[in-house]
């Protein structure tokens, strides 16, 4: 069998933990392909991406092209006669480059496909309030995240986990999904499944401000799920609003308090220590919070500096 001369293509953390991976088990890289520098921050310094981070660290071959079409990229792609591309977090390949190598081009997903294709799969799977997820390795086509499926690991969601730990846990999954599918490949052992197309299928959109948004008429289950699938990042908000201030505040981390009371939705219920916020069916305890200009804390650090009036509530 030919040995696999790899070129990787990635962004974030997530591809970082699979490329190391990759390293480890000492495959050949030929070339890293990573999103150009670009300014970020109050200060608009030139941030790297992780993936540049590590590559330089370990003196991979490097480059950063802003169009993949370009010829220049093509033929400095081409001059590194990969006979395998693999992308983890990356962004869409026109056919010129994802079908150049001899053994094709895969990516590594952090869903079990057909389900939650698309931008943010980890955190869809939560506030969807699914029991499992997992990844799945398929070869690209021309479509984001329908190719014809490799292998596909799974892993059960625990009912307390956020999604940076099931970011965590899901990319020490993807990295050993990847090292077994590339000894399939390289045993010229691979047998693909076509993915089923039907209007089940649940997708993972893009986040944005409006989907971050709590909507406190929903069940206390939903919005905790919302809560936990967005924490550490993009983080849930909503409005706080009393006497007749408004602040937008981030909410990390809470717990549900199933009991029926006579409070109205979204009045909230503070004492020194403790912070609810009421739903249709309980309560909403908030454990981790961030309001405008301070720093992340938790309850009993906020409620040390400000209190709530009766007429406090969320929006």
């Amino acid at each position: 069998m030919e040995k696999l001369r790899i070129v990787f293509m990635g962004t974030p953390d997530f591809a970082v933990g699979i490329l190391d991976q990759i390293v480890k088990n000492n495959y050949t890289i030929v070339g890293v392909i990573t999103a150009a520098d670009k300014p970020a921050g109050r200060g608009q310094k030139i941030k790297y991406s992780a993936v540049k981070e590590y590559a330089l660290a370990n003196n991979l071959n490097l480059l950063q092209p802003t169009n993949l079409k370009e010829e220049s990229f093509l033929a400095e792609l081409k001059s590194l006669n990969a006979n395998l591309q693999i992308v983890v977090a990356f962004r869409m390949l026109p056919k010129v480059v994802w079908e150049m190598p001899q053994f094709g081009t895969f990516n590594l997903h952090a869903s079990l496909l057909p389900n939650y294709r698309g931008a943010a799969p980890i955190n869809w799977a939560i506030i969807n309030g699914e029991t499992k997820t997992g990844v799945t390795t398929f070869f690209i086509d021309d479509k984001i995240d329908t190719g014809a499926m490799i292998l596909s690991s799974e892993t059960e969601i625990d009912p307390d986990e956020n999604a940076g730990q099931l970011h965590d846990r899901l990319m020490n999954l993807g990295s050993s999904t990847v090292i077994d599918t590339l000894a399939l490949i390289e045993e010229g052992k691979v047998v693909t499944t076509i993915q089923t197309e039907d209007a089940d299928i649940k997708t993972a959109y893009k986040l944005n401000k409006e989907n971050c948004k709590i909507d406190w008429s929903k069940s206390s289950l939903e919005i905790n799920n919302l809560i936990r699938g967005l924490s550490p990042y993009p983080a849930s908000w909503c409005f706080f609003t009393d006497k007749g201030q408004e602040w937008n505040v981030k909410i990390y981390e809470a717990k549900i308090i199933s009991e029926t009371h006579r409070f109205s939705i979204g009045a909230i219920i503070s004492s020194k220590k403790e912070l609810k916020i009421a739903t249709k069916d309980g309560f909403i305890q908030v454990l981790n919070l961030q309001f405008p200009g301070k720093k992340r804390m938790t309850t009993a650090e906020l409620l040390n500096g400000i209190s709530f009036s009766e007429e406090a509530r969320v929006l």
